[in-house]
């Protein structure tokens, strides 16, 4: 138990470090980049960092199933902070992420998402989080980048997969971006109580793209329903 707490401590002091000193790089240096190309490459090393000096490894499978220079929404399962890390280290295109307002003044952090041109949506009022989705959709249609979405809405307790909100994926439908299923396994067992144990390797499993430049507003329930099923099947493998 002693050694757990400690190990704790040690990967929150380091998520702390490699947050401050990555984002302050990023910030800096997106002066200089405006297409955010620059802060995915701090983005994905901060993730590699955290993951590496926190002494946890991780796999993925199916990055064949992504095509080099196209742009995709990523849908993953949610069940703990260490997913965010996972899928950053883990996809290699240009990505950003649907998170929720509240990380948005958060020092460091949050300061160089915005940077990063990363959406914050305002879960708790509808007309705010209406408004923020279509601006994500002029940034995205004047600066084309592949998301990350979480379509649970909130990271799962137990294990079972929640319903998915369908907000993200209409977007997607909205820009024509395919949807890719994203199955995490592993991040829930690795925090437990307020410790972390180390001694099992995370994976991310990448889906089939799901199209949807066919599919219209009236499609989206079948299409959140098709793509819960898949991550699901990624997980359950």
């Amino acid at each position: 138990m002693i050694k757990a707490k400690l190990y704790y401590t040690w990967v929150v002091l380091n998520v702390v470090l490699w947050t401050i000193f990555f984002g302050t790089i990023g910030i800096l240096g997106s002066v200089f980049d405006r297409k955010g190309k620059f802060m995915s490459w701090i983005v994905s090393s901060w993730a590699k960092t955290i993951l590496k000096f926190s002494f946890i490894k991780f796999k993925v499978s199916g990055a064949k199933n992504l095509k080099p220079g196209m742009n995709y929404f990523f849908a993953a399962n949610h069940e703990s902070e260490f997913d965010i890390p996972l899928v950053f280290a883990g996809i290699k295109h240009q990505t950003v992420i649907i998170s929720k307002i509240e990380l948005k003044n958060i020092p460091f952090l949050g300061w160089a998402m915005q940077a990063a041109g990363h959406i914050f949506v305002d879960r708790k009022n509808h007309s705010r989080a209406l408004k923020s989705m279509n601006k994500a959709k002029q940034s995205m249609s004047e600066n084309p980048r592949s998301v990350i979405i979480f379509p649970e809405g909130t990271r799962s307790k137990d294990g079972q997969l929640l319903p998915f909100k369908k907000g993200g994926l209409v977007l997607a439908m909205n820009l024509g971006l395919d949807v890719v299923p994203i199955g995490i396994i592993g991040t829930r067992n690795l925090v437990k109580n307020k410790s972390l144990s180390y001694d099992s390797t995370l994976h991310l499993r990448i889906g089939k793209p799901i199209k949807t430049s066919l599919l219209g507003y009236d499609d989206r329930n079948f299409l959140a329903s098709k793509v819960r099923d898949e991550v699901l099947r990624l997980v359950k493998i």
